[in-house]
């Protein structure tokens, strides 16, 4: 991407409840600062019903020449295999959202989604770092694998929460991490609020030829495309 710094692919708008402006006004935003890429995504979990409403909301918006909106909803990973907080008939292309922004809002779990307390009493108790991040890895690559058009939101972010950080990331789990995101085509978000994934984890992901995008994951229209911290890691990667 010749200026990752002109689109913005993780903007929230008043369909999730911790966000204050709407899809109209994060659409002028971007259009003010001169970017050329929106996605405009909201929160979603299994129980969710306004999906239709927030593509049909978009679609209806009348988008200024020389920008382009996309559209996708953020869930969580549940557990271990990859399962997703989504809703059962979410569509996912025409009629639907473009893509699912998969979240590591809390750990995936064996058996569920373990906060990070949850994980670092585990931890306490004897669960081994490497096991943990086998864990998450794995978890990443199967929900990745598991819908048609991804994107990783704010990847690696649940780490610090749980006492880790990427460094305790192997190659190998970088390798394992951006093949499946190369193969599977999900984008990875380098996320502003969060500073992640880092530049290791984005060497690894360039290598492998997976496509990397700018976020500011954004709640507020003013927040749309002002970078500095993503700025900093795109540069520690060259």
């Amino acid at each position: 991407m010749s200026d990752p710094l002109r689109v913005d692919y993780h903007v929230h708008s008043t369909f999730s409840d911790d966000a204050v402006s709407s899809p109209s006004e994060n659409i002028a935003a971007a259009y003010s600062i001169g970017l050329r890429e929106l996605r405009l995504v909201d929160h979603v979990r299994q129980s969710t019903t306004w999906v239709p409403d927030f593509v049909a909301a978009v679609a209806a918006e009348r988008v200024p020449d020389g920008l382009m909106i996309v559209t996708g909803v953020e869930a969580k990973i549940l557990d271990s295999t990859g399962r997703l907080d989504i809703p059962s008939d979410l569509i996912i292309g025409v009629r639907g959202v473009d893509a699912v922004l998969i979240a590591d809002h809390q750990f995936p779990g064996t058996d569920g989604p373990w906060s990070p307390r949850e994980v670092r009493e585990r931890i306490q108790r004897g669960l081994a770092a490497s096991d943990a991040v086998d864990l998450l890895v794995g978890a990443l690559i199967a929900a990745m694998e598991s819908v048609s058009a991804g994107q990783l939101a704010h990847c690696f972010s649940i780490l610090p929460k749980i006492g880790l950080n990427e460094e305790d990331l192997t190659a190998e789990h970088l390798d394992a991490w951006a093949s499946a995101a190369a193969r599977t085509g999900t984008l990875i978000e380098v996320n502003e609020k969060w500073a992640c994934p880092g530049p290791r984890a984005l060497v690894a992901a360039r290598q492998a030829g997976a496509t990397i995008v700018a976020s500011t994951d954004s709640h507020i229209a003013s927040d749309i495309g002002r970078y500095e911290r993503v700025a900093t890691v795109l540069e520690a990667m060259t």
